[in-house]
Order: structure tokens, then C-alpha cells, then sequence
């Protein structure tokens, strides 16, 4: 199996639980900054859990809806094509084929093949670039997004409930670091990329992201 047919839930795992890492750690460790208590620092964090699981989640559908729309919208005027011009989409088709290489009575033969077992699927294919390995799933991303976010956003809240007041923004800013980088290298393993590029690039904006909410909580937390 080739790693695009994981493309659709793997982008909205990562993201999902990679946002929910950031935005929770950074939201209770700009909290925590402010001198705010423990149990304060734990509904603010359970609340952002539950809030960005449902934004992810109206997102992600939204956005990915967009994207199915257009799709449909060119497959339905592919098949009205194909309805009213089958000579010229032929052709088109043969075009396409010869300009990948493939000689013209070649490519004439294997678009009429093609047009004859299913010509809405060659052009989707080939004119339009649509695979169904690719296809836009709403509903996937959306429930994907919401379940990663969550599972990444718990991360910070377990380490809340365990960690001492004294510490509790370093010790949740090293447990959500050590976190992005796994989920880094994990998400650039399944996609097949370099693994420690991976693991950088989120752990450089995660640490960035909590590093400015801490620098506005204690700002906040001095001046109130």
C-alpha cells in the first residue's frame, strides 16, 4: 500500500492532535504564569480540551466540505460533457495520454478502453487529477480531528492533575515538548518523510506557541 492512501486521516490526526498538544499547553501554561491556582489551571484546561475538540471537528467538516462540493461540482460537469461532446472528450482524453508520452494510435486505443469501461472515472483521473485514494471525506476529517485534538489536548491536562503548583508550567512545557516531538516523528514515519525534520518543525512552534502565552500570562499576572 502506498502512503497517499492515508493522506485524508492522517493530515486531520496530525493536526488534530498537534493543535491540541500547542493550544492546551499553551493555554494552561499562560494561565499557570499568571499565578492563577491549580484547579484553576485545570478548567481552563479541560475547557480549551472541549472547546477545541468541537472547533476541529466544525473545521475541519466545514473546510473538507468545501473541497468534496468542488469536486462534485467538476464531476457533474465532466458527465454533462462526456453527455453532449463524447467525440471531444475522446480526444481529450488521447491528448492527455500522448502528452505523458505514450504514441497517438497508442493513446487513441487506450482512451477509447478506458471511455468504454468507465469514462467518468478516466477523466476524473486523468483530466481532473481526482483519486479516490484522495477523495475529500468530511465527516473522517472532522471526527479524526475532533479524537486527535482530544487525545493530544490530555496530555497536559493528566499532567496538571500530577504535577506540583510550584512547577507546574515547566513540567507541562517539558511533557508537551517531549510530546510534539514524538508526534513528529511518528506522523513523519507513517508519511514516509524525514523523521527528525518532522519532529523539529513542530516542536520549534509548539515551544515558540508557549513560550509568547507564559510571556502574556506573567505579564498579566504582575499587572492584575
Amino acid at each position: 500500500m502506498h502512503r497517499t492512501a492515508r493522506i485524508g486521516w492522517l493530515r486531520a490526526a496530525v493536526l488534530g492532535a498537534n493543535d491540541g498538544i500547542v493550544s492546551t499547553a499553551s493555554l494552561v501554561i499562560g494561565v499557570a504564569a499568571a499565578h492563577s491556582t491549580k484547579s484553576s489551571v485545570l478548567l481552563a484546561g479541560v475547557a480549551g480540551l472541549a472547546a477545541g475538540a468541537l472547533s476541529m471537528a466544525a473545521g475541519e467538516y466545514v473546510s473538507v466540505s468545501s473541497q468534496a462540493d468542488t469536486e462534485h461540482a467538476d464531476l457533474e460537469k465532466e458527465r454533462g460533457e462526456l453527455a453532449t461532446d463524447p467525440h471531444g472528450e475522446l480526444q481529450e482524453l488521447t491528448a492527455i495520454y500522448v502528452k505523458r508520452g505514450l504514441e497517438r494510435s497508442l493513446a487513441q486505443e487506450v482512451a477509447q478502453q478506458l471511455t468504454a469501461h468507465d469514462a467518468l472515472a478516466a477523466h476524473a483521473r486523468d483530466e481532473l487529477g481526482i483519486h479516490e485514494a484522495s477523495r475529500a471525506r468530511p465527516l473522517q476529517a472532522a471526527i479524526a480531528s475532533a479524537l486527535a485534538f482530544a487525545v493530544g489536548a490530555a496530555l497536559p491536562i493528566v499532567t496538571i492533575v500530577l504535577a506540583p503548583q510550584a512547577r507546574l508550567a515547566l513540567i507541562v512545557g517539558i511533557v508537551s515538548l517531549i510530546s510534539l516531538v514524538g508526534l513528529g516523528a511518528l506522523a513523519a514515519r507513517t508519511g514516509g518523510a524525514p523523521v527528525l525534520a518532522g519532529s523539529a518543525r513542530v516542536a520549534f512552534w509548539g515551544a515558540l506557541a508557549m513560550l509568547v502565552t507564559a510571556g502574556v500570562g506573567a505579564l498579566f499576572g504582575s499587572t492584575g
